[in-house]
C-alpha cells in the first residue's frame, strides 16, 4: 500500500509532526510506502488563484496543486495529521482541500445528478490532537460538527472512504517524556491496523 501523509503545523519539533512521523515509520516498517507532505515546510500557499475557480475563463491547476494531485493519485491511502485550532483544520490544510481536491480532480463538473466523485478507490483518514480532552471535545457537539463539515463531507465529495479520525486529546506544551512516548504509541497502533486491514 502507498499511503500519503499531509501534514499541518508551523512548528517542525510540534507532538503533530511527531504523529506523522510516527505513522511513516510504522507503514514503512511494514513494507508499505509512505510519502510525507509537510505543508509548512514545504511553503504550499492556500489560497485559490483567480485561475483556479471553476468557472474561470483562464480554469488551470497550478504547479504545485499538479505536483500534490500526481502524489495523491498514485497513494491508496491519504492520511491528514493535524492539530484542532477552534476545533477545526488549520487554514494551510483546508486551503490544501480546497486546491487539491478542487474541481477536476476530486470530483467532476455538475451534471444532473449533482458531481461525480473521481476519487473512490482511496481510503481517507485523520489523526489529530487537541489541547482539550476527547471527552470535552466529544461532549461539546465539536467532534460531530467537524466530522460532518470536514470528514465525511470531504468523503462524499471525492467518493473516498473514510477508515477512521482518531485525536488525541490533552496534548499540552510540557508533556512528560514518557507520555509523549505512550501517545504516540496510540499512532503507531492506529498505523499497524491500518496496515493489516488494507494491505
Amino acid at each position: 500500500m502507498r499511503h500519503l501523509i499531509v501534514a499541518a503545523h508551523p512548528r517542525s519539533r510540534s507532538f503533530t509532526l511527531s504523529m506523522a512521523r510516527t505513522y511513516v515509520r510504522t507503514v514503512e516498517a511494514l513494507g508499505h510506502s509512505a510519502q510525507l507532505r509537510d505543508l509548512y515546510r514545504l511553503g504550499f500557499d492556500p489560497c485559490l488563484s483567480e485561475g483556479e475557480l471553476p468557472w474561470s475563463p483562464d480554469f488551470a491547476a497550478g504547479e504545485e496543486v499538479t505536483r500534490e494531485r500526481d502524489l495523491v493519485a498514485e497513494a491508496d491511502v491519504v492520511v491528514l495529521v493535524y492539530p484542532l485550532w477552534f476545533n477545526a483544520a488549520p487554514a494551510i490544510l483546508k486551503g490544501y482541500v480546497d486546491r487539491v481536491f478542487g474541481f477536476g480532480f476530486g470530483f467532476s463538473e455538475h451534471h444532473i445528478g449533482g458531481n461525480e466523485p473521481l476519487l473512490g478507490e482511496k481510503k481517507l483518514v485523520s489523526f489529530t490532537c487537541s489541547g482539550a480532552p476527547q471527552r470535552w471535545v466529544e461532549s461539546s457537539g465539536a467532534w460531530e460538527a467537524m466530522q460532518a463539515h470536514f470528514d465525511r463531507h470531504i468523503a462524499a465529495v471525492t467518493g473516498m472512504a473514510l477508515i477512521g479520525h482518531h485525536n488525541l486529546g490533552g496534548i499540552v506544551p510540557d508533556l512528560d517524556k514518557d507520555i509523549v512516548a505512550r501517545r504516540l504509541g496510540e499512532i503507531e497502533w492506529h498505523a499497524r491496523a491500518i496496515a493489516a486491514a488494507y494491505a
